[in-house]
């Protein structure tokens, strides 16, 4: 199995991202983060965004809605910052380099958290989904929207042989659905409310969360027609 990311890797690697990350990725990825603005917006009101990088989706999200961005990596960050400034982006409250194992937020005080293409990045992403739930208010939402790895078949083999490469890129590509609903069964504190699958070819999912308001001990609930990625 290839080895665990750590924050070095990912910090140096998104460094290296940052002058063409908008080039290279934006379209690839501009289905997923609008579907998760889209998502966010439904329950509105302060949203933070981690893994805002460049703040690629900064200017489409509505400005009745708070934003709140954070990343690990200095270089992404100085382009969100720039982006915010000259696009006027005054729903913006904050941009800082922050690890989103340890948010420096306090208990429940976003409506929203948002990860794109994030959790596949991060050095332990069950402690990180921690996080996300902590600071997230009892009713709100987490929306992860992801590549996730193939449970078998071709893609599966490709994913695991391509693992250690990817890593020095800054993520694992065999990351599976799987792990997320072992989090959620064990956490106990939030359900399911929607999984599906996005464009290209649905090798990427959209997933939400919502943070129970009762006892921790509450079931999970599988999301009803989750679709496989």
């Amino acid at each position: 199995m290839a080895a665990e990311l750590d924050k070095v890797t990912v910090a140096k690697a998104y460094a290296r991202w940052a002058p063409i990350y908008d080039l290279v990725f934006g379209a690839i990825f501009d289905r997923g983060r609008k579907a998760s603005i889209a998502a966010a917006e439904r329950t509105g009101g302060r949203i933070l965004e981690v893994g805002v990088g460049t703040g690629l989706s900064l200017p489409d999200y509505s400005r009745t809605n708070r934003l709140t961005g954070i990343d690990l990596s200095a270089a992404m960050l100085r382009r969100a910052k720039a982006r915010a400034v000259e696009q006027r982006l005054t729903n913006v409250d904050g941009l800082a380099v922050m690890d989103a194992q340890h948010l420096g937020f306090c208990d429940g005080v976003f409506d929203v958290v948002v990860a794109q293409y994030v959790i596949t990045t991060v050095p332990d992403p069950e402690a990180t989904l921690d996080e996300f739930v902590r600071v997230v208010k009892p009713g709100g939402e987490i929306i992860l929207v992801n590549h996730l790895g193939a449970d078998s078949g071709w893609r599966a083999l490709f994913e695991q042989g391509f693992a250690p490469l990817a890593r020095r890129l800054g993520w694992r590509p065999e990351f599976r659905w799987g792990r997320l609903a072992q989090w959620a069964a064990r956490h106990g504190g939030v359900r399911v409310v929607e999984r599906r699958a996005m464009p290209p070819l649905g090798h990427f999912s959209l997933i939400r969360f919502s943070r129970l308001s009762g006892l921790a001990s509450e079931p999970v609930m599988a999301a009803s027609g989750a679709a496989q990625a």
